[in-house]
């Protein structure tokens, strides 16, 4: 039987949700600023999760994904926007695809800054934090290790990720419709083969490796 340990599931589900509402929020304000204020009318350029959440893709998948044993991973409700609202749409387009991504590695980089602060600096003793120190430094380490992988994951080329609108943008317009024509169903396989092949792993160890030699 898997040995699950509930505090741990719930810290996961708590930094999980936030990245989520960030990443949902960056979009939106990404696409605000870029002409577009869809987002802001549905209420989406807020740090309140709740209208980011998606029942399944942030609450049912992610926690039987965590509770079998795998990585508690899901999504966010997609933030909606109109591209011809945009002021210059294939910048806008980008800015705004790349807002989400951004808004992890911004994540992972405060949450390094926490661990250095509440774990080395000087200014504080070893036996501060009492019995909170184990779930802080659990939850830090959850908040680096999460928001590293779904920023790097978002930015993998491949529908429906951020990094595939990124792409579509930058390619000239023969190669780009060709490129938008690509069906998620597809991509959904790749991502699968990709993850099976251990490709994502790949793309996130260099970044662990230079959080590590930071915290070191």
């Amino acid at each position: 039987m898997l040995n699950l340990d509930p505090g741990r599931i719930i810290i996961w589900f708590v930094v999980f949700l936030l990245s989520l509402t960030v990443h949902e929020c960056a979009h939106a304000w990404a696409a605000e600023r870029s002409g577009d204020s869809t987002g802001r009318y549905l209420g989406r350029v807020t740090l309140n999760p709740l209208p980011h959440i998606d029942i399944f893709g942030t609450i049912i998948f992610p926690l039987i994904a965590i509770t079998t044993g795998g990585w508690m991973f899901g999504w966010a409700k997609p933030v909606p926007f109109n591209p011809y609202n945009l002021r210059d749409r294939r910048v806008g387009e980008i800015a705004i695809a790349f807002a989400g991504p951004l808004s992890n590695f911004l994540l992972a980089a405060l949450f390094v800054i926490l661990y250095k602060v509440m774990f080395q600096s000087p200014l504080l003793a070893d036996d501060q934090l009492g019995d909170l120190t184990q779930p802080v430094y659990t939850l830090i380490n959850i908040g680096i290790t999460l928001n590293i992988i779904l920023g790097v994951f978002n930015l993998i080329p491949i529908p429906p990720l951020d990094g595939h609108h990124i792409l579509r943008n930058l390619l000239p317009d023969s190669l780009a419709e060709m490129y938008a024509q690509i069906p998620s169903w597809m991509g959904f396989v790749l991502l699968f083969l990709l993850v099976r092949m251990g490709v994502t792993a790949m793309l996130v160890q260099p970044l662990f490796e230079l959080v590590e030699w930071v915290i070191r």
